[in-house]
């Protein structure tokens, strides 16, 4: 896993085998960016279900100010706060996601939402993040999901299959 763009582009990333993620393939994430690269540069962002953290590390690579890294792993945490040193604006948090999204104090420009597939908290996060009010106006939800398709009063303004895995991105 490399970063594919941005300041960072070819820096080697740690990661792809946590126990309990699959990182999104490089093509997929060269596709979901060149989708919302626009929307990048300033922004703040979360990477919800951070993993190694290839999604918000990208952000940064591309121009955003913040990226908020979340995750209940101690070996995701080890690995983020490797791929992140020296990276400016990168925000790593040891916690469960549904603790961080009612406790945060934060609003977000793009929220990243790759949570593991089969635990099935895709739309509980989505649920939170409208309950919470934790969206910016014009702020995107990018989901990448294989089964639990997103339900959500957001706006849908990309759909895309990539295999067996979707990337919807989503419009307040």
């Amino acid at each position: 896993m490399r970063v594919i763009s941005g300041k960072y582009k070819g820096k080697k990333l740690q990661g792809f085998d946590i126990d309990g993620t699959r990182p999104t393939m490089d093509r997929v994430k060269e596709s979901l960016f060149g989708m919302i690269q626009n929307e990048v540069p300033d922004s703040v962002c979360l990477d919800l279900f951070a993993g190694s953290g290839a999604l918000g590390i990208e952000a940064l690579s591309m121009g955003a100010q913040a990226c908020y890294f979340t995750d209940h792993n101690d070996v995701a945490i080890k690995i983020l706060k490797e791929n992140t040193a020296g990276m400016e604006g990168a925000y790593i948090i040891k916690t469960d996601y549904k603790k961080y999204l009612k406790e945060t104090k934060n609003k977000f420009d793009i929220i990243f939402l790759d949570p593991p597939y089969k635990n099935n908290l895709l739309n509980k996060s989505l649920k939170y993040i409208e309950e919470y009010n934790l969206l910016n106006d014009g702020g995107l939800v990018v989901c990448e999901y294989e089964f639990e398709k997103p339900v959500t009063n957001l706006t849908l303004i990309k759909d895309k299959k990539y295999g067996n895995k979707y990337v919807q991105i989503f419009k307040k």
